[in-house]
């Protein structure tokens, strides 16, 4: 019932019927964070990542009352283009679709959608989480408890820096999430390869990664997998660097009154001034380095488990 909600790029729907591996890509990066044509720029090299490495990339969006799994060149431009578009999550999904309006995927949604469309593994930049104050603010991410539904592996450079790290991981816990630190002991920190945060789970392959989902199927035990990817080392900013800029980024919300959705986004925005445009350049260069692993990761399903064309 829910294929007819589904729109397949042409490149999706040939990998799905050659059970070929196929990464989710999602689309808040495109509309939510940074200018076109720098936006659109960025999303193709992303894409691009994905194919070079053999698997087959789908950015996810809202269009027309339907879920566009995979964008073609113009879709992609009109989203990058658009304007007030939504930033979708579990809440909003099904409104944004009645109502035949644009939307971008946040973790979360893409999450949904991946699933629905049979895709096991998701790159993006960074996860949602607790947000700092969330003791009294209740802020915590749709993110979050997705991880602990939806049976979706995500690769991520860790949680976003500017939120309460060590209740996220909590939280992770709590919900039986396995949160795995690729090749180092130390949860990354987005911008930042070491939190000061020892990460539950290490593992150095991805054929490992790609058995554990497997096995987590096996077992019939619900959610997904966090792979926390740590930056690569030449586009680090280091903790003590990046943190007064966090500090600064926060109080400065917290006295204007920025709350709910358009925290992160100010945030990151404020960050991106502060650092004069390194914390941008350090983002993309994450984004790309998840897009790789997830595919690495995405083809070793297919070989465990065997093409299953759809």
């Amino acid at each position: 019932m829910t294929q007819d909600l589904l729109i397949y790029a042409p490149e999706v729907a040939e990998a799905r019927a050659k059970g070929t591996a196929i990464v989710a890509l999602e689309s808040t990066i495109i509309t939510h964070g940074m200018p076109f044509p720098q936006n659109v720029e960025a999303a193709r090299a992303v894409e691009a990542e994905v194919r070079k490495a053999g698997a087959t990339p789908a950015t996810i969006a809202v269009m027309g009352g339907k879920i566009l799994i995979g964008l073609t060149d113009a879709q992609l431009d009109a989203l990058g283009q658009a304007e007030h578009v939504m930033k979708l999550s579990r809440a909003d999904l099904a409104a944004c679709l009645v109502q035949g309006k644009m939307g971008a995927t946040t973790v979360a949604a893409t999450m949904i959608c991946a699933h629905l469309a049979g895709i096991d593994v998701f790159a993006t930049g960074g996860i949602g989480g607790v947000h700092r104050g969330a003791d009294t603010s209740f802020d915590i991410s749709a993110d979050l408890p997705e991880l602990g539904d939806t049976p979706v592996t995500v690769i991520a450079a860790g949680a976003k820096a500017i939120l309460d790290l060590p209740k996220t991981l909590e939280y992770l816990e709590t919900r039986g999430v396995p949160v795995i630190a690729y090749g180092q002991d130390a949860f990354p920190a987005f911008w930042s390869r070491d939190s000061g945060l020892k990460a539950p789970l290490r593992m150095d392959t991805a054929a490992d990664i790609a058995a554990a989902q497997l096995m987590r199927t096996r077992l019939g035990l619900p959610g997904g997998q966090l792979v926390a990817n740590p930056i690569p080392l030449d586009a680090e900013i280091a903790r003590e660097e990046i943190n007064p800029a966090i500090e600064q980024a926060l109080a400065e919300a917290e006295a204007q009154g920025i709350a709910a959705k358009e925290v992160t986004p100010f945030l990151l925005d404020r960050i991106l001034e502060l650092t004069e445009g390194r914390s941008l350049a350090s983002n993309i260069a994450l984004v790309l380095n998840n897009a790789r692993l997830g595919a690495a990761i995405a083809l070793e399903i297919v070989r465990l488990r065997g093409p299953q064309p759809l």
